[in-house]
């Protein structure tokens, strides 16, 4: 499945940057090997849709299945962008969903943790809901709290997009679109995004673009919950992540400002390391920002390496984001049940590629203010493999 992976990076190469492959063929040692896998003749299957279930306005909401040549299989709903489904291969070739979520709208209309949504206009955490731009002041909804979190308390996660099924070369993507309006939230500005879903090969690409007509902080992520076994816990996941720092954060999950290094700390995953092995010296968990190892700002690099080690399954994290937040399930209490499954403490994980919480009140963080003269862009890959 490696050697998959590397032939498939290849035949992208052109929407992908080289950088991708370097780290690749560094990470998780792939060989020339991957010749014989180049061959395969089989075409991406076309994208699927089907209803998804009905608003109590009587509006509905679809359901997309994208399928790779490798029967991967993701499900998308236009409803929060909401990746509802992940669908791939063990080490011995049993194909199973790993992340969190609800086979039907029903369950994420009812309260839930964001499971698998794309979170907007700012995902993460923003100190009081207020930050200056240009000298003007803005106050945003709280819902955490003193805080604002992923956007606020209707935010792109409980939009219904539009959804549009494009070519993209030699196959098809999903785009989805939201408008949203100036003043939502208490956000300045009109802002137009873009979240596009496909396979690229083993990878599933996720990307996003946003515009405005009045400057604005933006930062997307999707907020999947991933336990790779299918069931049980992600304490014994083994986790790897390029970062040699973080930022800390107080008792309300806001980063201090400081950028500190994660050397002799259990914040230290430069090379692999169980979950479980030292959370209890992290009071309440890990819930943070992952300062990046970036040889230059926005290039696509590798992030994280996860591994269940009874499965055999394997998820790399490529990005162009600066930051990554590793949530390790913290808030899971079992509450929530599906597909035969409570969702209690560690039952999963996050790894969402981001800008870092609180930018607008950091002025040392990278910027995430747009402005109508820019686009935003970003994108992440998420690759499956295996090993036996």
């Amino acid at each position: 499945m490696k050697n998959v992976f590397l032939s498939r990076i290849l035949k992208y190469s052109n929407r992908i940057l080289p950088l991708v492959l370097a780290s690749a063929l560094l990470f998780t040692g792939c060989n020339q090997t991957a010749k014989k896998n180049s061959d395969k003749s089989a075409s991406v299957p076309a994208i699927t849709e089907k209803s998804f279930g009905v608003f109590p306005d009587g509006s509905t909401a679809s359901l997309f299945t994208l399928e790779n040549e490798d029967h991967m299989v993701a499900t998308v709903t236009n409803y929060g962008a909401i990746l509802t489904t992940l669908t791939v291969p063990d080490k011995d070739g049993n194909m199973g969903n790993i992340i969190l979520g609800f086979d039907s709208l029903a369950g994420y209309l009812a309260p839930n943790p964001y499971f698998g949504a794309v979170v907007g206009r700012y995902a993460n955490r923003i100190a009081k809901g207020s930050f200056v731009i240009d000298g003007e002041k803005y106050q945003i909804t709280l819902n955490d709290g003193p805080n604002t979190l992923h956007g606020g308390a209707m935010g792109f996660n409980k939009q219904l997009w539009n959804a549009e099924i494009i070519n993209n070369g030699d196959h098809e993507a999903l785009k989805l679109t939201y408008h949203s309006a100036d003043g939502e939230e208490g956000y300045p500005g009109n802002l137009d995004a873009t979240v596009i879903y496909e396979w690229l090969g083993d990878s599933l690409s996720i990307t996003y673009q946003a515009v405005t007509d009045k400057a604005t902080p933006v930062n997307l992520t999707n907020h999947a919950y991933f336990n790779l076994a299918g069931e049980g816990t992600i304490l014994d996941h083994e986790l790897t992540l390029k970062a040699s720092s973080y930022t800390p954060v107080d008792n309300t999950l806001i980063p201090t400002g400081e950028i500190a290094g994660v050397e002799g700390t259990p914040f230290d995953f430069l090379t692999p390391h169980i979950i479980g092995e030292r959370i209890a010296e992290v009071p309440g968990g890990y819930d943070h920002n992952f300062v990046l190892d970036k040889s230059e700002a926005g290039k696509m690099e590798l992030a994280a390496r996860l591994k269940d080690p009874k499965t055999g399954r394997v998820v790399e994290v490529f990005t162009t984001e600066p930051g990554i937040q590793f949530y390790s399930g913290n808030f899971l209490d079992g509450s929530i049940s599906s597909r035969g499954w409570d969702y209690v403490q560690h039952t999963a994980l996050c790894l969402e590629t981001q800008h870092f919480p609180d930018s607008p009140n950091e002025p040392s963080f990278p910027n995430t203010i747009l402005r109508p003269e820019e686009t935003f862009n970003s994108q992440t890959l998420i690759n499956f493999s295996f090993e036996k």
